[in-house]
């Protein structure tokens, strides 16, 4: 199990790089001084991106499979993950951050995944979970800009 870590994944890197290469410099990784600590997070934007596997998270649209051997130890593992996510996107949303989670299996679409990244940081996106449709707002509740 080495081999899973949580930092530096090849689908997060995957995220970082398009991130540089459309110019959205000034992200800061794993930001500990919110919750969750995202994995790419913009302090002044407000702006939280979750880079999941589909596989430990539990993505909602390529659904995998859990694994046939100890059924009942990765079901509940696999229930506690999803928790923790849904816990963390809410206290985030709390605070008035926008939080978008990005899927591993949404990385082979490139375009959709430029598209939507654009979408996100420049507060034109509306989608919570990424590129899935979803009819929750994803910005939140917006402070107001003074005068």
């Amino acid at each position: 199990m080495r081999g899973n870590t949580g930092r530096d994944t090849k689908p997060e890197l995957f995220v970082r790089q398009l991130l540089r290469e459309m110019g959205f410099r000034g992200y800061r990784l794993h930001w500990a001084k919110v919750p969750g600590r995202p994995d790419i997070a913009y302090p002044g934007r407000r702006i939280a991106i979750f880079v999941n596997g589909c596989f430990w998270h539990r993505c909602p649209l390529c659904h995998p499979s859990i694994p046939r051997s100890h059924s009942d130890f990765w079901a509940k593992k696999f229930s506690h993950n999803v928790m923790r996510d849904e816990r963390k996107v809410r206290e985030l949303r709390a605070m008035g951050w926008s939080v978008t989670t990005i899927w591993e299996c949404e990385l082979d679409d490139v375009q959709s995944l430029k598209i939507h990244l654009l979408e996100v940081l420049t507060g034109a996106g509306s989608s919570p979970t990424g590129l899935a449709a979803d009819s929750e707002n994803e910005a939140g509740p917006q402070p107001s800009k003074p005068n």
